[in-house]
């Protein structure tokens, strides 16, 4: 009997227990609180449509726009002139960039025309006999040669005798022989056909010059040509003669130039177009990197925001009583950071900056600046809390 008191008991008390241990549970069991209400504040602009100039970015080398290339096309031994053959030296036209020691040549060319002037002495005798009337013009000839200058032109014939009589004694060829003998003398002077400056010497005084072999390179400094490559669907935007706005990396210092040449052929590789641009400017050197600004069209009636701003679909937000919403665009222009769009009313309320994880119908808060400067907010989410 005791026993079965005693079991009663214990079973009683284990009840007890977890009956005691369920209402102390209970008791630190809290209200599940209810999530926040979130409202993101948007930064926007109204819309006004107006003229959107469509500008190109491109950018490019600087060259010379008159260049020279010095090859030799005979060979000698390079003669010092009165400017040093090196990089950076200015020369005037006219002045002789590189003399080729021609003192044999030369006698040979005086030999040549010492042979011509005796043939047509030879034949004075028979023209004063034979053909009188043209005695004096064949007279007047040998009074004008003067072995230390260029050949005289021959004398124009008159009549088939005389043609005939002058080709028999070899005159004619011998005359050009003589020209064709002072046309090669005069390559071994090789003078400035323009104002500029040497960018290139690859042989000092004294060096055996081949021929064919490269002398440097001589270029125009007061003209310069950027080559840009534009792409084909802008090929009948651009127009040669319109200005272009130049500036360099930092943005420091801006050039006027204007489109010269437009090439015809699209590149298959890339589908560009290559323009280039002249500019003359006394501190620009070839080689220098240029960015350009080409004014291609003004789109009428049309906007520009950023291009991280348009969604897929061609769509961006507009606020409208303080909910997202969407409206369809017709984009014009791609730039690396802008988009010029068309057919957005004027008066709408867009986005200027996007928003993570924006839909239409989200609920947000127009961000109003206070005064005349523009401040952000610590926060752009403004949470309330509703406790029940």
């Amino acid at each position: 009997m005791r026993n079965i008191i005693l079991s009663v008991l214990g079973l009683l008390l284990i009840v007890g227990a977890v009956f005691f241990a369920g209402k102390i549970i209970d008791s630190k069991k809290r209200p599940k609180p209810r999530p926040s209400k979130v409202i993101k504040t948007v930064f926007v602009d109204t819309v006004t449509n107006k003229t959107i100039p469509i500008q190109i970015a491109a950018n490019g080398n600087l060259t010379a726009k008159r260049r020279l290339e010095l090859y030799a096309e005979v060979q000698g031994v390079f003669r010092g002139g009165s400017k040093l053959f090196k990089t950076g030296q200015k020369y005037n036209k006219g002045q002789s960039l590189i003399r080729i020691d021609a003192s044999e040549y030369y006698a040979n060319v005086q030999s040549a025309k010492s042979n011509l002037y005796n043939q047509v002495t030879s034949i004075m005798p028979d023209l004063r006999l034979d053909y009188p009337e043209i005695y004096d013009k064949w007279q007047s000839y040998l009074s004008s040669f003067d072995m230390n200058k260029p050949t005289p032109k021959l004398p124009e014939t008159s009549s088939d005798k005389e043609k005939y009589f002058i080709t028999g004694r070899n005159i004619y060829t011998s005359y050009y022989n003589v020209k064709n003998l002072e046309q090669r003398l005069a390559k071994y002077t090789i003078s400035a056909p323009f104002n500029g400056v040497l960018t290139e010497a690859l042989v000092n005084e004294g060096t055996l010059i081949r021929q064919g072999q490269k002398l440097g390179e001589f270029i125009d400094t007061s003209v310069y040509e950027m080559e840009v490559a534009i792409g084909k669907e802008y090929s009948d935007l651009l127009q040669i003669g319109e200005s272009v706005d130049l500036s360099n990396l930092n943005k420091t210092k801006t050039y006027k130039g204007k489109v010269t040449r437009i090439n015809s052929r699209v590149d298959q590789a890339t589908q560009t177009i290559t323009s280039y641009i002249e500019v003359a400017e006394p501190s620009l050197k070839e080689g220098m990197y240029l960015e350009a600004n080409l004014d291609a069209k003004k789109e009428q009636n049309a906007i520009e925001i950023d291009r991280n701003l348009l969604q897929e679909g061609d769509k961006i937000f507009v606020v409208r009583d303080s909910i997202l919403d969407v409206v369809d665009v017709i984009p014009v222009y791609f730039s690396d950071k802008k988009v010029v769009l068309k057919g957005v009313p004027d008066g709408d309320v867009i986005l200027n900056k996007p928003v993570p994880g924006a839909y239409a119908g989200m609920l947000v808060r127009v961000y109003a600046n206070k005064g005349n400067k523009t401040s952000v907010p610590d926060s752009n989410i403004i949470s309330t809390n509703t406790k029940q």
